[in-house]
């Protein structure tokens, strides 16, 4: 009887907020699944047109185009993100009083909405380089977000800036899961300290690899405001990242099924990738 009880409890404190994730999540995917393959104007739907929407974005260069960019910056900040967070991480575990107050410091980007940084960095790049520029007379500080590649380094630098330091917090907690003793027996058998890097603390988080990428991944693929607000997709598109474009057709276009249907093909793209990072990064756990 008791356990009867408990697990309608259970279900009882459950029920909302799995409501809520129905309603908000699972819902919003069917119908927008099934307007895809209809020809939805926001608020009506007058005729079925099947798969034109989709056979339409193999033909769509600036969709693609979208696509490769954006597929070009998460491969980078992946890297980047994970190189410097990992190097923070194992630089803030060592003992020193300044550790607490520099993980504060480099964790506090991260809690700055994407507009507001693509509004600073936008400032930095077009005020402060420029400054740079007339001064030092450099021309690498001169025109940054004017054309394709200092607006794709531009979006890179916000995106590694605001997220190494989120990254940084995963790299420490695993870090200071590594027993001390495993570390002071290497270091008394005389081990240099990058070979008690590679040999116990690298395997040791392979864990930690496996949630940053899976998080930086998913993480890069969606990023609309930094671009939004740093570049505005500009020059003529050229740093126009998926989501952005999706934006567009929905709103500027007002082609809202077109919009569903790429918003899908985008979904699908990405849970495959996440989902195949998962399942490698897994079996590379289990290797080391």
């Amino acid at each position: 009887m008791m356990m009867k009880n408990r697990d309608k409890s259970y279900w009882l404190f459950l029920f909302p907020s799995l409501f809520a994730l129905i309603m908000v999540m699972f819902v919003p995917l069917v119908m927008g699944t099934y307007y895809s393959f209809t020809d939805w104007n926001g608020t009506r739907v007058t005729q079925f047109v099947g798969l034109e929407h989709y056979i339409r974005l193999f033909s769509d260069t600036d969709f693609i185009n979208s696509l490769v960019f954006t597929g070009k910056f998460t491969l980078v900040v992946i890297v980047l993100i994970n190189l410097i967070g990992l190097g923070l991480g194992l630089l803030l575990t060592r003992k020193s009083k300044l550790n607490t107050p520099l993980r504060t410091i480099f964790f506090m980007p991260n809690l700055i909405g994407g507009i507001i940084l693509g509004f600073i960095w936008q400032f930095i790049f077009m005020r402060s380089f420029e400054a740079i520029a007339e001064l030092t007379g450099l021309s690498f500080f001169s025109g940054w977000l004017s054309t394709t590649a200092t607006g794709f380094w531009g979006l890179v630098i916000l995106y590694v800036w605001q997220m190494s330091g989120y990254i940084m917090i995963i790299y420490i907690s695993f870090i200071n899961n590594i027993p001390e003793d495993i570390i002071e027996a290497a270091d008394i058998d005389g081990a240099s300290s990058w070979q008690i890097f590679w040999k116990i603390k690298f395997p040791m988080l392979a864990p930690a690899f496996t949630v940053s990428l899976f998080l930086t991944l998913s993480g890069a693929f969606k990023v609309y405001d930094q671009n939004m607000a740093l570049t505005g997709g500009g020059p003529f598109n050229s740093t126009q990242m998926v989501a952005m474009n999706i934006f567009n057709t929905a709103f500027r276009d007002n082609n809202m099924a077109y919009a569903q249907a790429k918003a899908f093909t985008f979904l699908i793209i990405v849970v495959v990738i996440s989902v195949t990072q998962l399942f490698i990064s897994r079996r590379k756990e289990v290797s080391l």
